[in-house]
């Protein structure tokens, strides 16, 4: 048993020791974000600097915060991850995605994730959701790199359908019935902090993605190492056209992120209906 997987199943019991009723479904929030779950009735809430082995957020806007609750019509339990970590912070992508090796010792089988990203089809606009139907890893890492967990899955996963084709169409008939602007496309994955150089959001065009961002990767990886179902969201909080490049700031991002939170709580609320 590797010491990642230790440490994953003393943090597990220790949420055990804590909460009264396991869920089967966890949300991951990013940045400007975490009121997505706006409609979660919080039963149990935890810092991350107060559990065990976990690493803990440093980005503006990541409340750093894990809620297990109910949310949604049905009142499904949930598990709300209020921030992530990313590979920028200096965190490996063991780090990264200890939080989803945790989901998978307590019990968890979907995962739902929310990111914000930067356009670079330009046919979208800021304040745009898109679903990610797929992604590019260009971080240069991988969370299953060196030796396998068999206990949490298998050497060379799949990933032709790492993201759920069933919760996708679920999403755009929803935002279909409530008028809430979509789109669906191809997330591209870098390492970060710095932001795209004109050519780069040119390179990336070119390889056919649709926008661009700084997480959600690792942890898909890992998700579907772990057999999720797996449902990918980016808001658009800023577009990258190479021709007319505009500078980003990250006040800007959240604002815009802040915006569309409302409906990425409409639309979740609707999947959790069905799982």
């Amino acid at each position: 048993m590797t010491a990642c997987r230790k440490n994953a199943i003393h943090t597990a019991e220790w949420f055990k020791n804590h909460i009264r009723t396991t869920p089967e479904t966890a949300i991951m929030t990013g940045t400007g974000l975490s009121e997505c779950a706006e409609t979660l009735a919080i039963e149990h809430e935890f810092h991350y600097s107060d559990i065990p082995h976990f690493p803990v957020s440093t980005v503006l806007s990541h409340h750093g915060q894990l809620i297990f609750g109910t949310m949604g019509k049905r009142h499904k339990k949930v598990m709300v991850l209020q921030g992530r970590f990313h590979l920028y912070e200096g965190y490996s992508p063991l780090e990264v995605t200890f939080p989803v090796r945790v989901m998978q010792e307590i019990g968890i089988k979907n995962l739902i994730l929310t990111n914000a990203a930067g356009g670079l089809n330009l046919s979208y606009s800021a304040g745009d959701i898109m679903i990610i139907e797929d992604h590019i890893n260009l971080t240069g890492e991988n969370p299953l790199t060196g030796p396998n967990e068999d206990a949490w899955g298998k050497r060379f996963p799949d990933m032709i359908d790492a993201y759920d084709k069933d919760l996708i169409h679920r999403v755009e008939s929803t935002a279909k019935a409530e008028g809430i602007a979509i789109q669906k496309g191809v997330y591209a994955g870098l390492k970060g902090p710095s932001l795209e150089t004109p050519a780069e959001m040119t390179f990336l065009r070119t390889i056919g993605a649709d926008a661009v961002g700084f997480s959600t990767i690792q942890e898909v990886i890992a998700a579907v190492h772990s057999g999720f179902r797996v449902l990918g969201l980016s808001i658009i909080t800023n577009m990258n056209d190479p021709a007319k490049p505009v500078p980003a700031t990250l006040e800007g991002v959240i604002k815009t992120a802040e915006k569309a939170a409302p409906y990425v709580n409409r639309l979740i609320d609707a999947i959790l209906e069905i799982l």
